[in-house]
């Protein structure tokens, strides 16, 4: 579905992934809640002095919103792509890319998996907290850390 055939991302020195945060609605395009614009501001307080140099969101405005405190703080432009259109981006990034990607609780999982990490992962419905990192040793697996935000 998502993507089923991901050229390899070891290139870049660390991938984080975030699924948006809470929405203040159920419907197709909603804004962020009062508490998911205040995990925003955490997730920007988390990751200012991370080295991020490349946003992707996709093309909702949950993730768009999702992520621009911390693209403010660290003048980097969010690019905003489909699902499908991330595995290319990813690995199209340099060597010196830290790449955060916000996502879907049905996208990460796939990109994750695009990203050999194991075992699978699963988000559910109701976490909008988690922060995945994926780093690349140069003569091994990648390495997953989740964290909570």
């Amino acid at each position: 579905m998502l993507l089923s055939a991901m050229p390899s991302a070891q290139a870049q020195e660390a991938i984080y992934l975030v699924r948006h945060a809470e929405r203040a609605d159920q419907s197709e395009d909603p804004p962020l809640s009062t508490e998911g614009v205040g995990r925003s501001y955490r997730l920007r307080d988390m990751l200012k002095d991370a080295g991020i140099t490349k946003i992707f969101t996709s093309e909702l405005r949950r993730t768009i919103d999702t992520a621009a405190p911390l693209a403010s703080a660290i003048h980097v432009s969010p690019q905003r792509f489909p699902p499908e259109a991330l595995a290319a981006k990813i690995a199209a990034s340099t060597a010196r890319d830290r790449i955060l990607v916000v996502g879907h609780s049905n996208t990460l999982p796939a990109l994750l998996h695009a990203l050999h990490v194991e075992p699978p992962i699963t988000i559910a419905d109701d976490a909008y907290d988690n922060l995945f990192i994926v780093v690349f040793p140069r003569d091994g697996r990648p390495v997953l850390l989740r964290l909570k935000y």
